[in-house]
């Protein structure tokens, strides 16, 4: 009988509100130089090759995505801060910890596959 009294207690609370959809996307990354070190990113924080961000022309800035690299299959998850890349066909650029942990330091652009795992809402 409790179940009961908990299902019509759900049925009764008000709906969540689902986070925003991103799609997963597939395509090539490279990854920033350390030259842009402390230079302010379009979200305003400042760029730090040591930390595991991104930038990405189309998720929302403050996207939290599993980067997973199809040549290597190693992944690392990422916070987008800022936008670009900007070289033709190129769909995410990261740090330099996360190319590393990736395995593209060598090689300079992979193909990886990007999961969003939390996309903020706008505050609009």
């Amino acid at each position: 009988m409790g179940s009961t009294a908990a299902a019509a207690a759900e049925a009764r609370a008000p709906p969540q509100r689902p986070e925003v959809a991103a799609k997963p996307q597939t395509g090539k990354a490279s990854y920033y130089g350390t030259h842009d070190a402390g230079e302010k990113t379009a979200s305003g924080a400042r760029f730090a090759p040591d930390k595991m961000t991104a930038a990405s022309p189309t998720l929302p800035l403050g996207t939290k995505a599993k980067v997973t690299n199809a040549e290597t299959g190693k992944s690392v998850h990422v916070t987008v801060t800022d936008r670009g890349p900007y070289a033709k066909n190129r769909i995410l650029d990261v740090t330099p910890k996360a190319a590393k942990q990736l395995g593209m330091k060598e090689s300079g652009v992979s193909t990886v596959k990007v999961q969003p795992l939390h996309v903020p809402r706008s505050s609009h």
